[in-house]
């Protein structure tokens, strides 16, 4: 683990955040999933681990560099892994990424990336600082 940042270097190395599996809802007309789908869950695992670091309520205020690299399908496992990246005075950038498992197959492939940035959250719902690493 870097221990400036918290990130860990290699995903072999750490859990994911969430595990999920597409249910068929989530499927679009070419057989796959909708990125929207995809999306969603990368917001919710960035924002558990941000919440964390922020040690209460946190908001996503941005996206950067989000890259779909192979289609989710049908009956695939997702794992999404994050880390903190970068910390700011009020906000923490997520870097979350997608595995996808085929067909009972061991491998994992990564399927897309992106780095989400959140700002801690006071209890009018305006940013406050993040509290000592």
């Amino acid at each position: 683990m870097d221990r400036r940042t918290g990130a860990i270097e290699s995903i072999g190395k750490r859990d994911p955040v969430l595990r999920v599996v597409p249910r068929p809802a989530d499927i679009n007309a070419n057989g796959h999933i909708f990125g929207g789908w995809v999306f969603g869950q990368m917001d919710i695992a960035g924002g558990i681990v941000a919440r964390g670091v922020a040690k209460g309520a946190v908001a996503t205020v941005a996206v950067d560099a989000m890259e779909f690299l192979s289609p989710i399908l049908m009956g695939d496992v997702i794992s999404v892994y994050a880390a903190v990246e970068r910390r700011g005075r009020t906000s923490v950038a997520v870097r979350v990424d997608v595995f996808a498992r085929r067909s009972q197959r061991p491998e994992e492939h990564q399927v897309t990336s992106g780095l989400f940035t959140f700002v801690a959250l006071n209890e009018n719902s305006r940013p406050r600082p993040l509290p000592d690493a």
